[in-house]
């Protein structure tokens, strides 16, 4: 057989056995991680698997740009959600307020199981924040961005309000992990991946707010501060599954409950400040618009 052909299958197979690939070399990674040595020969066997996989689709990646291109170019829905921004945004919101409320409504869940104010606390956070993101969809649905300035600064002072008021549950929720030492444990594997999806969170949330100041609409930027606040959240019950799940019976109790605790307090101080500026700007540009009204007439 030409070696030509035989190169193009390696380095080009279908597509189905690229899909194949993806659940086997990671099911076979993690079991060598997980049962084996790392010398061991099925250590080896998953990372040459996965080596291959990884590589056989940054070969494919061009061609699947491509088509997904062509694909969006042709679909309707996904042509607009390119090209029109408000319907963009609208998606975003309705998809952060799906997902905060199943997330608040597990938390809520696992609470009553296993009886635990642990759990309620969270639930309790997520929920507040569900209830502003649901706040801001109802007045997104009806309205286009910057069209009522008025009404959107009412709502974005609103969240501020909420802001200080649900900064209790993140009290409580920092006293379970401090006094009581409370934690959550996982696998090493399992941790990894909860931090990786924590950091792109995180990133992702610094992006949307600055990325969203351009369109000047509170109501959006509300949202994101929104997403910004629960990602803050989720970096402190991190930290404290890392220090947990990596620092093992050796972390001295003590240090783990200074470290949670100094983080803890900045985090609820700084939501503390970002509620304070939301409302005295949202004071500010709602006297500004006031002043421009009566000066008008």
């Amino acid at each position: 057989m030409d070696r030509k052909i035989i190169g193009k299958a390696l380095l080009f197979p279908h597509i189905a056995i690229m899909i194949c690939l993806v659940p086997i070399s990671v099911a076979l990674l993690v079991y060598s991680m997980i049962f084996c040595g790392t010398a061991s020969i099925a250590a080896i066997c998953s990372y040459v698997l996965a080596a291959y996989t990884l590589t056989v689709w940054c070969f494919k990646l061009p061609q699947i740009i491509r088509f997904f291109k062509s694909f969006g170019q042709k679909n309707k829905i996904l042509s607009r959600l390119r090209n029109d921004i408000q319907f963009r945004i609208k998606v975003s919101l309705y998809g952060t307020l799906v997902w905060n409320s199943a997330y608040a409504l597990l938390h809520l869940g696992l609470g009553i199981w296993h009886r635990t104010f642990w759990f309620c606390s969270l639930a309790c956070y997520y929920l507040s924040l569900a209830v502003m993101r649901f706040f801001l969809v109802r007045y997104a649905r009806q309205h286009r961005a910057g069209e009522k300035m008025r009404d959107e600064l009412v709502r974005y002072r609103a969240c501020g309000i909420v802001f200080l008021v649900m900064n209790l549950a993140l009290a409580l929720i920092i006293f379970f992990m401090v006094y009581w030492n409370r934690s959550f444990i996982h696998h090493e594997i399992t941790t990894i991946a909860l931090a990786a999806y924590t950091f792109t969170a995180f990133t992702a949330s610094i992006i949307s707010i600055v990325k969203y100041r351009k369109y000047n609409s509170p109501v959006y930027s509300a949202a994101k501060i929104i997403s910004f606040a629960s990602a803050c959240v989720s970096m402190l019950t991190l930290e404290s599954t890392m220090l947990t799940t990596f620092g093992g019976s050796g972390l001295d109790i003590t240090f783990r409950k200074t470290m949670l605790a100094v983080s803890g307090a900045a985090i609820s101080a700084f939501i503390i400040i970002l509620a304070v500026c939301m409302i005295v700007k949202s004071n500010k540009k709602l006297k500004k618009l006031k002043t421009e009204i009566n000066y008008g007439e």
